[in-house]
């Protein structure tokens, strides 16, 4: 593909001879381009998605599109974000290697992305729908968490590599505004976008009746717009994760910003709570065991973060922040000033982790954990508890000793009638 031409979205039909010429799918996918195959699997709210096979193998390519899938022309959306995309995916995979696929070729112009076909991995969220379990994927999210939190700061980066990065990611202006609007905003009024479930409407006024709540909402907001301490996925939740039984990997980092360093733990411990949540509708004798599993990811997670934080801590902490000259080198242990900033990641953490919750179900795109509940009055029930949770969450998001205090809070709600 010539990627001075202007912008052409990529169909079935036209991508094997517009990408014929590109080594990487001759490389990956065969020299034969009029004996690959195109398959269109994009189900997601923005862009196109096609799995090219042929004589060699398979790839993926993305395509972002102009405007907001999900929404249509009527909602546009800058191409540019396949470019901070990529450029996510270049800096996790050195931040922590293996841990997203990797990369064969990109086309700013084109707005285009080649990358490794996973398979047989699919998305997580329907391994949890299914009641189906991955070994080994609280350590390997911990990890990928506390990697790219701590080696994306200035606990670790140089300041000017930091400094030059912000600036870099400071443009992917559109994208975050997404969050801005449809996470920190819109569930708390009745944003023109906004849906819900028949039967939450005193939920959703107790909600947005609350003000102090609301405060709190648009402080982890401020927070979140301004705090510029690592760069996050930005979307990291189980349809952003893709799994075997024992293996996986994360995707789409195109909401990708400098933020806080909670902000990627606390949105991927909002989905999990929300799979324990809408296990119920899904589940059957084997549902008090499932969702036990599901809490002990979350716990395990946590642990996994914790352990590799602080490992990174005692290793790598090579930038301007607590530097060894304030502490071993004058015989300080910096182990009280670690536990410091964990703990001021897991109070935003745990607050991103409520907002989360409550955008899921009021805000624009849900997720399928409950929207595939075909009972609309157990969907609301469910959802009910997910929300009001939420709410305890943004509240005492301070004081939350760890994870296992939310576990054993989501216990409770999951116990509750709140309906």
């Amino acid at each position: 593909m010539n990627s001075n031409t202007s912008y052409e979205a990529l169909s079935v039909d036209t991508l094997p001879q517009r990408l014929k010429d590109v080594p990487a799918l001759v490389q990956h996918v065969g020299p034969d381009a009029s004996g690959w195959h195109v398959q269109e699997v994009g189900d997601g709210n923005l862009n196109l998605v096609f799995i090219v096979s042929g004589s060699v193998g398979k790839v993926i390519v993305k395509q972002a599109l102009p405007y907001v899938r999900l929404v249509g022309d009527s909602w546009p959306l800058p191409l540019y974000r396949a470019f901070y995309e990529y450029h996510a995916l270049t800096r996790q995979a050195a931040r922590d290697p293996g841990a997203v696929p990797e990369i064969y070729h990109f086309d700013e112009a084109q707005a285009l992305i080649v990358m490794a076909f996973l398979a047989p991995h699919v998305i997580l969220r329907r391994k949890l729908i299914a009641g189906e379990k991955v070994a080994g994927l609280a350590d390997f999210l911990g990890r990928f968490c506390a990697r790219t939190a701590f080696r994306g700061s200035e606990l670790s980066m140089p300041s000017p590599d930091k400094k030059a990065d912000v600036a870099l990611f400071a443009g992917n202006v559109e994208i975050p505004a997404i969050t801005e609007a449809l996470v920190f905003t819109d569930p708390y009024f009745d944003a023109e976008m906004n849906s819900h479930t028949d039967g939450l409407g005193p939920v959703i006024a107790q909600l947005r009746g609350d003000a102090a709540l609301k405060i709190k909402v648009q402080k982890m907001l401020q927070r979140f717009v301004s705090n510029t301490e690592t760069m996050v996925h930005g979307d990291l939740h189980s349809g952003s994760i893709m799994s075997t039984e024992s293996d996986s990997r994360v995707i789409d980092p195109e909401f990708v910003q400098y933020g806080p360093m909670g902000f990627d733990i606390g949105m991927l411990c909002a989905n999990f709570l929300m799979a324990y949540f809408s296990q119920p509708a899904h589940r059957g004798a084997d549902l008090s065991g499932y969702q036990e599993w599901i809490l002990q990811v979350i716990a395990d997670t946590a642990r996994s973060f914790e352990a590799e934080f602080r490992h990174l801590w005692a290793t790598e902490r090579t930038g301007i922040l607590y530097p060894a000259s304030l502490f071993e080198d004058q015989g300080h242990d910096s182990a009280a000033a670690c536990d410091a900033v964990l703990a001021g990641i897991w109070h935003d953490a745990w607050a991103v982790c409520g907002i989360e919750m409550h955008r899921r179900c009021l805000s624009l795109a849900h997720n399928a954990d409950f929207e595939e509940i075909a009972d609309v009055a157990l969907r609301a029930r469910l959802e009910a508890r997910n929300l009001s949770m939420g709410a305890e969450l943004i509240h005492t998001s301070d004081t939350i000793a760890d994870a296992q205090a939310v576990c054993a809070l989501a216990r409770n709600f999951n116990r509750k009638d709140v309906l």
